[in-house]
């Protein structure tokens, strides 16, 4: 492996890697010696080569998998980093124009498709039994406005973190960080009260990726301006916004995170999932504790 001087002086003009042209960078393959980030590196026989050396034959008798660039929590990078991403916004999407065509039919029950995908967290519909409501509700929204920003910042957020997450990781993510969201709100607001959208997903997606910011030693102010106004909006007397859902989606989404992110190589799968179980866990104590409290 060999490394760049690492003087002040050069410091400032450290290379960026080859394939992530955002990141600096002080290592280099030790067959081409261009520049590669960590996520990037494969490790060989001798010090780390970059993804299309191992790729094209370095002998170094590593499995084929070997030469997919790795994610920072342990999978590899997909041909199509957004893939989950499009497919979640194309699923809100989908089910808002549904949502948008039949009108009162779908949101209050009498839907063309089945009481399963009543979309609304109509909270006293929980303490009836119908847990579905707290994943239905994370995929319709009260609005044009309402679902334009959420599906834009999913966008904006969310692919940047798949393709370092990896899908499956990120898909637990975004679910479990949006239960966590939907749990809060039952548990604090009014059994009457309905709450929809994306957003507790989505706030956890910020709460990850900060995570990740700070452990790859990114600028984060710009992420930390953009989650401040968020959250006085979330707070303000003039907009009818789910509070709840928002604090539950964030918190999630820094626990998951940080144990995607920093979870030790060996035992990294069994820490990963287990925090995912344990927020679960507590997703499910906060739906059982309010229904007991309600009926």
């Amino acid at each position: 492996m060999d490394q760049v001087p690492s003087s002040p002086q050069d410091a400032q003009s450290l290379p960026t890697c080859y394939r992530h042209p955002d990141r600096e960078t002080g290592i280099r393959c030790t067959r081409c010696e261009r520049p590669i980030c960590p996520e990037c590196m494969v490790s060989a026989s001798v010090g780390f080569q970059c993804p299309d050396c191992v790729r094209n034959g370095s002998g170094t008798g590593h499995a084929p998998s070997a030469s997919q660039p790795r994610t920072l929590a342990g999978g590899t990078v997909s041909a199509d980093p957004r893939l989950l991403t499009k497919i979640l916004v194309g699923a809100n999407l989908l089910l808002f124009l549904v949502q948008t065509s039949l009108g009162d039919r779908f949101t209050d029950r009498v839907d063309l498709i089945g009481r399963a995908w009543v979309p609304e967290l109509g909270l006293q519909g929980i303490a009836e039994g119908q847990w579905y409501r707290l994943v239905t509700s994370m995929f319709l929204h009260s609005g044009v406005t309402h679902i334009l920003f959420n599906m834009l910042s999913l966008w904006w957020i969310g692919g940047p973190l798949e393709a370092a997450l990896g899908r499956a990781r990120y898909l637990t993510l975004y679910f479990v960080s949006g239960l966590a969201g939907s749990a809060l709100t039952y548990l604090l607001a009014a059994p009457n009260q309905p709450s929809l959208g994306a957003s507790g997903a989505i706030f956890g997606l910020f709460g990850a990726t900060g995570v990740l910011m700070r452990h790859l030693n990114y600028d984060m102010r710009p992420l930390v301006i953009l989650l401040v106004i968020n959250l006085i909006f979330t707070f303000s007397p003039f907009f009818n916004i789910s509070w709840q859902a928002h604090v539950g989606g964030l918190v999630g989404g820094v626990v998951v995170g940080y144990a995607m992110v920093h979870a030790p190589r060996e035992r990294r799968a069994l820490i990963q999932f287990g925090v995912c179980a344990l927020v679960l866990a507590t997703v499910l104590i906060m739906t059982v504790v309010r229904t007991a409290q309600l009926t």
